[in-house]
């Protein structure tokens, strides 16, 4: 630590819980694992059913719902159900069936036969949903390959913009300087590879629309289309990155993408809300 980040704060021997300095998200930051009440989650009509929220993290499984259907594969139509994790409808005992880690979004598939497929962490739903409709994931070695890395890379950098600078930025109940520093540097960062990346060659995977980019876009896209973070792609002049924001745009303009983004959403402009999502009519016809 340097003069140019003055702090009194001293780490204690042994951490213990100060919920008080949880923020706005106290209420639902714990350092335990499990249900907190006993609620079991709805099944519609669908096969699928998925258990979400329009965070990043579950535009990227409704975006791929949506892109599969436009294929014309029907056995991906789902019920979409709301969690309010302000709320921790997570911490509900049938979610947390469905996803030990009461994170969202969480997918259960019950076409299987015998018991229902749960499918939890949002790169997994894309690899499982990818696999089972043999749709936007290249089937050669070396396509897969890149289209896969691109997918991890996303799932390894994605928790350092939102839990990083995203929090720290955004969300923190004060600010600090050194946190802010660190994770602007890193989103920026990031933001080069992406571009670098972009530079030669329309999609992350190469010349084919993937899973890739349907993980990337709902975090990286979203920044410098500045839906993220409030005025965080000014701050970061997300605005310089010419390839990240060539391909948001030409992604925001896909009617998957567009349909995608609304389920589960129920900030922001009404008419772009579809709270909950158990049928192709209940997404407004754009």
């Amino acid at each position: 630590m340097t003069d140019a980040f003055p702090t009194d704060y001293v780490p204690p021997d042994v951490w213990t819980w100060n919920q008080a300095a949880g923020g706005r998200f106290a209420a639902i930051n714990r350092p335990v694992a499990g249900p907190t009440h006993d609620k079991p989650l709805p099944v519609g009509r669908h096969p699928l059913q998925l258990y979400s929220l329009a965070t990043p993290n579950g535009v990227k499984v409704t975006v791929m719902l949506e892109e599969l259907l436009a294929l014309g594969h029907a056995g991906a139509e789902y019920d979409a159900w709301l969690i309010r994790i302000m709320d921790g409808d997570q911490f509900g005992s049938g979610f947390v069936a469905a996803n030990p880690n009461s994170k969202i979004p969480a997918l259960v598939d019950h076409a299987a036969p015998g018991e229902p497929i749960r499918v939890f962490e949002s790169g997994s739903i894309l690899l499982y949903l990818a696999e089972k409709f043999g749709a936007l994931i290249p089937t050669d070695p070396r396509g897969r390959a890149e289209c896969l890395s691109w997918l991890f890379w996303q799932m390894g950098s994605g928790p350092l913009l939102g839990g990083g600078f995203g929090h720290f930025y955004a969300y923190a109940p004060i600010k600090i300087e050194y946190a802010i520093d660190r994770f602007a540097m890193e989103a920026k960062r990031q933001l080069d590879v992406l571009d670098r990346r972009l530079a030669e060659s329309a999609y992350l995977a190469g010349d084919a629309y993937t899973i890739a980019d349907i993980a990337v876009w709902p975090w990286y896209g979203g920044l410098v289309l500045g839906q993220l973070y409030g005025e965080a792609a000014t701050f970061l002049s997300a605005g310089d990155y010419a390839n990240v924001r060539r391909w948001a745009d030409a992604m925001a303009a896909r009617p998957a993408v567009r349909r995608g983004r609304m389920v589960n959403r129920v900030v922001g402009d009404p008419a772009e809300q579809v709270a909950e999502r158990h049928d192709a009519s209940d997404i407004p016809a754009r």
